[in-house]
């Protein structure tokens, strides 16, 4: 676990996860006291990177768990594979066949069947979906639930009663309690917002768009090819243009890529006909890529 909050700090920048204090508090506070930790804010921002970096740095198993709309219990909790206890029926044929032979009625011979149930409902046919696996598993895990906000409000009410109890019943087996209760992280790009139950679970942790120092020092981190006046403006460009009335305002992920695309291309600062052929890296909306070229002599320097 992590030591304090600067070690979160350390630790998270090993793994090129750059945060800021706010977050490595929260992160900490959290894991000591063990609450899921809801991560709310726009998309490409480093929630998932989050999770992920976190795992790296406790060398945790990363368990994550993908939501989107329809997604329900069977998938994300368990399923039998009912294959492959029809194929073990169609084996075991000749032996069930003696073994039913003296049973004089049909009510006899279910009987006697039912007393073999456990074979059939048992661990080797059990598959565990995300949210068993970080229930059952041996050692401390991550569990990250990405985009919650896609899923339905129904899963998310199911959601509730695991993460209160950290355990799941499995009607054939008994009920599976946690050894080792996993970190729960739950991101959401607030496609609709989450339920009062669920926030009052969480410690909530809003991630924005970095400062200017931060998300350079990110650039520097992840593409050290660009040079650091070349990083420089980019950034100052950058947040120039998120102040535009953009239908999506570009995301730490963006940037980088930007980033990569101009060191590529050999720029060592961000000429305005280089930055405007690639503004498809950074702006996902041809409306964004025409208001930008529009508002070009004031957004680029050079």
């Amino acid at each position: 676990m992590f030591d304090n909050v600067q070690h979160v700090i350390d630790q998270l920048e090993k793994h090129k996860y750059i945060c800021s204090r706010d977050i490595a508090t929260t992160i900490y506070l959290a894991m000591k006291m063990q609450k899921p930790v809801l991560v709310e804010g726009p998309a490409g921002v480093g929630k998932t990177d989050l999770g992920k970096c976190i795992a790296l740095a406790l060398n945790m198993e990363l368990i994550r768990l993908q939501c989107y709309e329809g997604l329900d219990e069977a998938k994300a909790l368990y399923e039998w594979e009912y294959a492959k206890q029809l194929l073990y029926t169609q084996i075991l044929k000749d032996k069930l066949s003696q073994m039913l032979s003296n049973e004089d009625t049909l009510t006899d011979a279910i009987n006697k069947l039912s007393e073999e149930e456990d074979v059939f409902f048992s661990d080797k046919f059990l598959i565990p979906r995300p949210i068993l696996k970080a229930v059952a598993s041996p050692s401390p895990a991550v569990l990250l639930i990405d985009e919650i906000d896609k899923s339905d409000s129904e899963f998310e009410a199911f959601l509730l009663e695991v993460l209160s109890d950290y355990q799941i019943t499995i009607p054939e087996i008994g009920t599976i309690v946690a050894k080792h209760k996993p970190f729960v992280l739950l991101t959401s790009n607030n496609a609709r917002e989450m339920s009062d139950a669920l926030k009052r679970r969480c410690l909530h942790l809003y991630i924005d768009f970095p400062s200017k120092e931060l998300e350079e020092k990110i650039i520097q981190i992840k593409v050290p090819e660009c040079g650091s006046y070349l990083t420089s403006e980019l950034i100052e460009t950058v947040h120039r243009i998120r102040q535009l009335p953009l239908k999506k305002e570009p995301s730490i992920s963006e940037t980088l890529d930007w980033a990569k695309a101009l060191s590529l291309l050999g720029c060592e600062v961000l000429k305005k006909e280089s930055a405007i052929d690639t503004l498809n890296f950074i702006l996902k909306y041809e409306k964004d890529i025409e208001l930008v070229k529009k508002k070009s002599d004031d957004i680029f320097i050079h």
